[in-house]
C-alpha cells in the first residue's frame, strides 16, 4: 500500500525546466532595470524616515523624486546620496530634509568617485545590515524558548483599521489558539506609490502597514507569546508600489512572514508587470535575508476562475514563483506557496478533487510550508453549511500534510469576523486537527482511482501550461490572460512610469551586500 499519490517525475522535470527557461527570460528584465519603490527602499535602508511637515510627503519619495525629475535615476539613489554624504559631511536624514525644504538638489552638487562613495557609507550599509541580521537571530532566539504550536499553524486575521484594536484582538486571538495573526491592511494600499508614516486609527477595510504599526502589532504579539508559552507569529503584505519598501520595514520590525507574489498585483491590483517583477526581485532578496517566509497568492487565482477547470494554473504559477524565489536567494523552507479550497461545494467527488489538488501540491513541493486558503467563493448566509465547508477544508489540511491553514470563518459571506467567529473557526480547526492527526499516515491512494486520475490529468495540464509560457513568455502569457482568466496589458497597470533602465555604473550596496551572503 501506497501512502502517496504515484507522481510522473519525469514530468515534474520538465515543468521545473520550463520554469527556468520562464524565469530567464525575466530575469533579464530584471537585470536591466530598478524602480522609484527599489530606490526609496535603499534610502530607507540609509536611515531616511518620516514624512514633510504640512505635506506628510515621506522623505524617502523627496529624495528620489529628487534624482528622477533630474532624469539620474540611473546610476542608482545609493549613488546620490553617498556623494551628498561626501560632500557636505551630513547624515542622510538631515540631506533629506534638505531636498525638502528646496535648499538642495542632489544631482547638481559635485560629484565623486564611487570608490570614495563605497568606501563612505560601507559602515552605514554594514549597520543596517547588522540590524536586520540581529533581528533574524532574536526571532530564532524566542522561537527556541517558546516553540511556535505544530503544523498546520492556525492562521487569523485582524483588520478594525485601528492598530491598536488589532491588537485587542491578535491578542485574544493567541489566546484562543492562534499560531499566525495576519494585519489586513487598509483598502488599496496596494495603489498607493508611498507608505504612510506612524501609528494610523482610521484604514477602512483593514489597518495601514506601516513601520511603526509593525513594532506596535509585533510588541503585543511577544507579550501573549510569553503568557502562552507559544511564539505568535506576525504577517503582513508586502505588494504593490511599495512592495520593497514594506519588506524592508517587516526586515526590521520582525515580521515572520510577507504576502509576496511575484504575480499576484500584476493580476488583482493592475500593477504595471514590468515594475512587479522588479520589485518582487528584491523585495524577497530581503526576505531571504531577513529569514521572513513569504506567502504567495495563487488562491486568488480560483476566485474568478473555475477552480475545476484552471487547477493547472495554480500550480503552473507555484513553479515560477519557486524558480524566482530561488534567484533571490530565498530557500525552499521560505517558500509558503500558495492555493486553496475553492472547487464548487455541489460537485459530486467535490472533496476528492480537493484531497487531489492538496496532496498533488505537497508531494511537488515537499520542503515549502505551504499556504492553504479556505473556501470563500461559495460561502453563503448560511453559516452552518460554512462551517460544515470549513471544517472539510480543515480536515483536507491534516489529510495532506499543509502548513500555514488560514481558517474559514462560518460568517465569510456576511460579515467582518466577531471575536466569537474567530473562536469558533479556531475551535473547529483544533478539533480536527487533533482527531486526525496520524490520518495521513494511516491512509492510501488507490491506485487508479478518482484521486490519482485528478492529480494526473492536472500535472500534464500543468507541463503543457508551462510549455507554452516558457516558448512565448511570461508577459505576453500575463497579457493573454492564462492566469485567473485576467488580462494586463505589458505597458500598463499602474506604477509603469516608475521603471528606470539602469546605468552602467548603477550602484546598490544593498543588493550586492545581499547577493554575497545569500551567495546568489
Amino acid at each position: 500500500m501506497r501512502s502517496k499519490l504515484r507522481i510522473d517525475e519525469q514530468l515534474v522535470s520538465k515543468c521545473r525546466e520550463y520554469a527556468v527557461d520562464i524565469a530567464d527570460g525575466i530575469q533579464e528584465h530584471i537585470d536591466k532595470n530598478t524602480t522609484t519603490s527599489v530606490e526609496r527602499t535603499v534610502a530607507r535602508l540609509f536611515g531616511i524616515d518620516g514624512v514633510e511637515e504640512g505635506t506628510e510627503v515621506p522623505f524617502p519619495n523627496i529624495v528620489v523624486d529628487n534624482v528622477l525629475e533630474a532624469g539620474k535615476l540611473d546610476r542608482g539613489i545609493a549613488y546620490w546620496l553617498g556623494n551628498a554624504m561626501l560632500e557636505l559631511g551630513k547624515e542622510p536624514q538631515e540631506i533629506a530634509e534638505m531636498v525638502a525644504l528646496g535648499k538642495l538638489s542632489l544631482t547638481e552638487l559635485k560629484e565623486h568617485k564611487l570608490a570614495d562613495i563605497r568606501k563612505k557609507i560601507t559602515g552605514l550599509v554594514n549597520k543596517k545590515v547588522a540590524v536586520i541580521e540581529g533581528t533574524k537571530k532574536r526571532r530564532e532566539e524566542l522561537q527556541e524558548k517558546l516553540p511556535p504550536g505544530p503544523k498546520p499553524w492556525l492562521y487569523v486575521i485582524v483588520a478594525t483599521g485601528n492598530i491598536y484594536e488589532d491588537v485587542t484582538q491578535a491578542r485574544a486571538a493567541a489566546r484562543q489558539g492562534a499560531d499566525i495573526v495576519a494585519v489586513i491592511r487598509s483598502t488599496a494600499q496596494s495603489l498607493l506609490d508611498y507608505v504612510p508614516y506612524g501609528a494610523t486609527t482610521e484604514g477602512f477595510g483593514g489597518t495601514y502597514a506601516t513601520q511603526e504599526n509593525f513594532r506596535i502589532m509585533r510588541e503585543g504579539l511577544d507579550e501573549v507569546g510569553e503568557e502562552t508559552g507559544r511564539y505568535i507569529q506576525l504577517v503582513n503584505y508586502a505588494s504593490g508600489l511599495a512592495m520593497p519598501e514594506i519588506t524592508a520595514m517587516g526586515a526590521i520590525e520582525r515580521l515572520d512572514m510577507m504576502l509576496n507574489d511575484a504575480i499576484y498585483g500584476i493580476l488583482f491590483r493592475d500593477i504595471n508587470m514590468k515594475r512587479t517583477f522588479i520589485d518582487q526581485y528584491f523585495s524577497r532578496m530581503i526576505n531571504a535575508f531577513a529569514g521572513i517566509i513569504i506567502n504567495t497568492g495563487e488562491d486568488n487565482y480560483l476566485t474568478t476562475a473555475d477552480a475545476v477547470a484552471e487547477a493547472h494554473t495554480v500550480i503552473a504559477s507555484q513553479f515560477i514563483n519557486e524558480e524566482l524565489a530561488y534567484r533571490s536567494g530565498l530557500k525552499a523552507e521560505q517558500m509558503g506557496l500558495g492555493h486553496a479550497f475553492e472547487i464548487n461545494p455541489d460537485i459530486k467527488d467535490g472533496f476528492l478533487l480537493e484531497i487531489a489538488q492538496a496532496q498533488l501540491i505537497r508531494q511537488l513541493f515537499p520542503d515549502a510550508p505551504l499556504k492553504y486558503m479556505p473556501p470563500t467563493k461559495y460561502m453563503t448566509g448560511n453559516i452552518f453549511k460554512g462551517h460544515l465547508q470549513d471544517g472539510m477544508f480543515n480536515l483536507a489540511s491534516i489529510m495532506t500534510g499543509q502548513s500555514i491553514q488560514l481558517l474559514g470563518m462560518l460568517t465569510e459571506a456576511i460579515h467582518t469576523p466577531f471575536l466569537s467567529d474567530r473562536a469558533l473557526s479556531i475551535e473547529n480547526a483544533k478539533y480536527i486537527f487533533n482527531n486526525a492527526r496520524s490520518l495521513s499516515e494511516e491512509i492510501s491512494f488507490k491506485e487508479d482511482g478518482k484521486i490519482q486520475q485528478r492529480a494526473d490529468k492536472v500535472l500534464a495540464e500543468t507541463e503543457d501550461m508551462l510549455k507554452g509560457i516558457a516558448k512565448k513568455g511570461l508577459m505576453p502569457a500575463i497579457e493573454e490572460g492564462m492566469f485567473a482568466d485576467i488580462t494586463r496589458p505589458i505597458a500598463g497597470g499602474k506604477g509603469a512610469d516608475g521603471v528606470v533602465e539602469k546605468a552602467e555604473s548603477y550602484y546598490n550596496p544593498f543588493m550586492e551586500t545581499f547577493k554575497e551572503r545569500l551567495s546568489i
